[in-house]
Formats: C-alpha cells, structure tokens, sequence
C-alpha cells in the first residue's frame, strides 16, 4: 500500500468517524412544541466509505470515489430491539435511490448504516426508481414497507423521456432484511403517491391513506389525502377513495398534500402527520402539518390547526430541491416520546422531539386556519386580549 493511498485512507477513517460519533445538540428555546437539533442526523457522508470508494490500492490507487452519493433523505421510521431504526432514501450521483437501514442508540445521533442496502424484489413490471418507504408495524405480525415506484409511461412518444407513473410499492418483512414484494396498491385513481397504511384493522379490513393523483406530478382531480379498505394485502384493492383533507385555496396545502407516515395512537385520537404544498414566486413550498382523527373512524378528521407544524428553517432551506421538508417516519418511545424525523430540501435527514402531551396540546388548542384575512385577524386579536387581560392581574 503506498503512503499516498493509506494516508488519504486513514485521512477518510478519520473524518467518517467523527461524524458519526458527534453528538447533537438541542436549539433552545424553541416554540414550546418540539425541540429542534444543531446537526443533521445524516447526511451523504454518514454512509459507509465502502460503499463509495475501491479500497483495493490496486484497482483505485487515487483512492476516487468509484460511486458517490448524492443524498440522504425522507426515510421511515421504526423503534425495534431496542433501536431507533430509519430506512433512509439514499440516491447515489447516478439519480438512482434505493432503501438502507440506519440504526441510533438514541435516535437523536450515531447513525450508522447496515453493511448492505435494502434488497428490494421487484414485479414483473421492474421498478426505475424508488423512494421514501414508509414502514408500518401492523398488528398482523409483519412489517410493511409502503414506498412510490416510478416508471417510464409507456404511453408517452419515445422521444419523451421525462413522462413517468407513480403507484403504491409494497413489500412486507418479519426481519428487515428478507423482504417479500407484494403487487403495487390497486386503486381507482390513475397514479398514486404517499400510500400510507393504516397500523390496525378498520372494520377487519386493511386501511390506506392515499393520495390520488392525474399524473406523476400535478394532483389533477385528485382533492387531498385519501381513504380507502382493502380485504387482503396480497393483493390490495381499493374499490373506493374517500378523501379524508382536501386541498384548500390560499392555504399551506392549496397545490397538494399528502400523509406522512402511519398515525400515533393516542387516547384523544390519531395524531396524523401531512406535507402541504403551495406555489411561491421561488417554486414550490413544502412543510409539514398535524391533525387529529377519531380513534374509532380514522378517517373523520375531529382537530386541524392553522399553518404548518414545522417549515425549513435556516440551511435546511437550500439543497436539492429547496425550500422543502418532508417527513415518513416518527417513532414513539415507552415514555411518550416522539421522534419526528424529516427531509430539508431533498438533501439530508433531521429529527425534532416531542411528547404525546405536547402534541396533543398543539393540535386540540391551536386555531384553526380561518381561510380569510379578516378572520385570522380576529383569532390573533383574541389572543391579545386574552393576554393583556392576563398580565393585568
């Protein structure tokens, strides 16, 4: 080995190593409804050097990067055997993404990546691409992964090679290294993106949160966060969607929305967790929203506050694709602990953490959006006085 390749080598070791031993810090004070962290929980350099680099001195005496990642972003999320387990999108310099799970002792940082990626199975229709898996604990016994295949529209002319279709991948696993690939979600909208599945039987059948769609990018007819039954996961089949919140004029979420990932149970309802979209003269807009739905109907929605739950803030606003943050996965701890991981601009992995109580507290006592100026203008001026009032005594 020459000194070149291994001081460049140990150089590598050296830097790898004290970034996934960093630990994180909270930014105080906050809003008083989550805690946000100094440092991204990953990011393209939290994966392993050897998934990049040619160690072999022979074969890459430079010690290049043969296969370079470009990002790590909107993973699920799971708490199992006594780790914080996320199953981050990674998308290498090739425009490919693909699934790996990265595991924290305590959610918050040390994120170290399995030795392989995900093995994912395809369909007799192969996948182009996949991304942002959602993974699902259902009390059937397996965990179910629910994630977007796109493919190339064959019904495009040849010369288009930007036409694509979107549907509902699903796969199932006991381990989270053997995965069984089920036939993508059936549904009566023509694309589908952000499929959801519900953690519990819903009148003894499987439950799905949609997001109907005309198209691979524009929503189209599709009118928010759908609901749907199926009989069976192999295969599923919905006959029927429901929309459960639709898209609004002038709101955070008037261009799109769509459910994050599976809803946490609590005993005031379901906490659900969305992306909303809106245009701006900059592009396009995502943040993150809350709501409530009833614990026996999920798909009656009985709390929405006002304005998005949480936005970019800061460098989370640039990378990718900007102005973004997306999140499909949170875990929730024995001690009511939630661990809200999100997506900055297409580029890295964060995490806020909160309390069952907390969030409850936000969504049940939060305005909610008043549409026109004039009534938000009155919510506020209420406030006001309430606290003037208050300070008086």
């Amino acid at each position: 080995m020459s000194t070149f390749f291994d001081n460049r080598l140990k150089q590598l070791q050296t830097a790898h190593s004290a970034l996934i031993s960093r630990k994180n810090e909270p930014v105080s004070p906050g809003n008083g409804i989550y805690t946000r962290f100094r440092y991204p929980i990953i990011t393209n350099e939290h994966v392993p050097l050897f998934w990049k680099y040619d160690l072999n001195p022979e074969t890459n005496p430079f010690l290049m990067e043969r296969m370079g990642i470009n990002c790590t972003f909107n993973s699920g999320a799971l708490y199992w055997k006594g780790k914080y387990l996320l199953c981050v999108r990674v998308e290498g310099l090739d425009r490919k993404s693909f699934f790996a799970i990265a595991e924290s002792p305590n959610g918050i940082d040390q994120f170290t990546f399995w030795d392989y990626p995900v093995t994912l199975p395809e369909t007799e229709d192969p996948d182009t691409n996949v991304y942002d898996m959602r993974l699902v604990a259902h009390e059937d016994g397996y965990i179910y992964g629910q994630f977007c295949t796109e493919r190339k529209d064959k019904t495009a002319p040849k010369f288009d090679l930007s036409s694509a279709t979107a549907q509902g991948g699903l796969v199932r696993t006991k381990d989270l290294i053997t995965w069984e690939r089920l036939p993508d979600l059936k549904t009566p909208s023509p694309q589908q993106r952000n499929v959801v599945l519900h953690p519990e039987f819903v009148d003894g059948k499987y439950a799905f949160y949609t997001r109907p769609q005309d198209g691979f990018i524009d929503t189209g007819s599709g009118g928010g966060i759908g609901w749907g039954l199926s009989d069976s996961m192999n295969p599923a089949v919905l006959t029927r969607e429901t929309i459960v919140d639709e898209r609004i004029y002038h709101t955070i979420k008037e261009v799109k929305n769509g459910m994050g990932p599976a809803p946490v149970k609590t005993e005031k309802g379901w906490l659900q967790l969305a992306h909303g979209v809106r245009n701006t003269a900059a592009g396009l807009r995502y943040v993150l929203y809350l709501f409530l739905t009833d614990l026996k109907d999920p798909s009656k929605v009985i709390a929405k506050p006002g304005g998005h739950f949480i936005a970019p803030e800061g460098e989370e606003r640039v990378g990718d694709v900007s102005n973004v943050t997306f999140s499909n996965g949170w875990i929730v701890t024995e001690k009511k602990e939630v661990f809200i991981y999100y997506a900055s601009s297409d580029t890295r992995m964060h995490v806020a953490v909160s309390t069952v109580d907390q969030l409850l507290d936000y969504v049940l006592n939060t305005p909610p959006d008043g549409l026109r100026s004039a009534a938000c203008v009155e919510q506020r001026k209420d406030l006001i006085r309430r606290n003037l009032e208050f300070l008086k005594k």
